[in-house]
Parts: structure tokens; C-alpha cells; sequence
């Protein structure tokens, strides 16, 4: 952990462990515009800020609702609905 103008920061490495994921679902989230990496240096390392993580955190906790079960009988269509000559 690195602590910079009172803020703290991680490394992909350490980011990636606290998260629970791998290290290239986690440039994904970069990618995506889930999760901002900030630049240190000069050098090519990439740092994530340790607050927005734990925020993302507690966002991925509240999206973790069971989803209702559908009842897969009924979402099958019968062929005559999609075939015309049957």
C-alpha cells in the first residue's frame, strides 16, 4: 500500500487480491469504466485508489440478490409459434 496526499493507494497485485478477482478482470473494470487507475510516476505501474475499491465493494454486496427463479416450462415456445408451415 502506498499512501500519497493522505490518500491510499494499491498496486493491480493487492487490488485484485481485495477484490477477489484476477488481475485481468480487474484492467476489464479499468477498460469498462467501472474503476479508475491512476498513473504513478513515470513508470508504466498502475495504482487503484483503496476507498473506491472498498466502495465497489459494497456496491458488488447489494448486487448480489437472488434473482427470482422463471419457471422454465413456461418460457419454452412451442415450434408451431415460430414455424409457420407446422
Amino acid at each position: 500500500m502506498i499512501e500519497l496526499n493522505g490518500e491510499h493507494y494499491l498496486d493491480g497485485h493487492e487490488a485484485s487480491i481485495l477484490l477477489g478477482i484476477k488481475i485481468s478482470t480487474l484492467y476489464t473494470y479499468v477498460s469498462r469504466g467501472i474503476l479508475k487507475s491512476y498513473r504513478q510516476g513515470i513508470k508504466r505501474q498502475r495504482l487503484y485508489k483503496q476507498a473506491e475499491l472498498e466502495a465497489l465493494l459494497r456496491l458488488r454486496a447489494s448486487d448480489d440478490i437472488t434473482p427470482t427463479p422463471i419457471d422454465p416450462v413456461s418460457e419454452i415456445p412451442y415450434a408451431s409459434d415460430w414455424v409457420s408451415d407446422i
